[in-house]
């Protein structure tokens, strides 16, 4: 996708564990309507996004980390990440960068695409079908009430709850995306 034309432009609302299978998934809300898109993800992704989220430096740079060092040295820019499209229930990913004023596109999962997109400030956007696919609307009235329970979530959890619950996990894919 060489532009954003076409493209519905997302904020990320955050990262929470679901309930009761204590999977971890990231929820974006399209910036100009009301639909979400939950996308599960794996906990390592979810600390990933949830520690850049909450302005965490580890010690040393994280996979994620690592990547927008790398991008900054060889003097790319993130452009955007765009969440393409969804197969069997799996997500797909672009990220575009601007590499010597030449766009570059790679295919990504979504979860690491923002992981990355969150210590950039590279905006997120999905193509319509995919909204149109597996896009959520809460009701009128509920959608306060929802989005409220959901803040209220992110300012209980820490770090450390995503931490504790990728202990023992192994490099399966993430359900809703593609393994790596």
């Amino acid at each position: 996708m060489a532009a954003d034309e076409g493209l519905i432009a997302l904020d990320v609302v955050g990262v929470r564990v679901e309930l009761p299978s204590n999977q971890p998934i990231i929820l974006l809300k399209e910036q100009e309507g009301t639909r979400y898109l939950p996308i599960w993800i794996g906990a390592s992704e979810a600390t990933a996004i949830a520690t850049a989220m909450e302005g965490v430096r580890p010690p040393r740079p994280l996979t994620h980390d690592l990547m927008r060092s790398v991008i900054d040295a060889v003097g790319a820019l993130a452009v955007r990440v765009a969440i393409t499209e969804m197969r069997d229930a799996v997500f797909y990913a672009d990220l575009s960068l601007d590499v010597s004023g030449k766009e570059v596109h790679v295919s990504s999962r979504p979860s690491d695409a923002i992981a990355l997109a969150v210590r950039t400030g590279t905006p997120v956007f999905a193509a319509p079908d995919v909204l149109d696919e597996a896009g959520v609307h809460f009701e009128e009235e509920n959608e306060e009430e929802e989005v409220a329970r959901f803040r209220e979530f992110l300012e209980d959890v820490t770090v450390e709850d995503f931490l504790h619950e990728q202990a023992g996990e192994g490099e399966e894919g993430d359900e809703g995306e593609e393994p790596n």
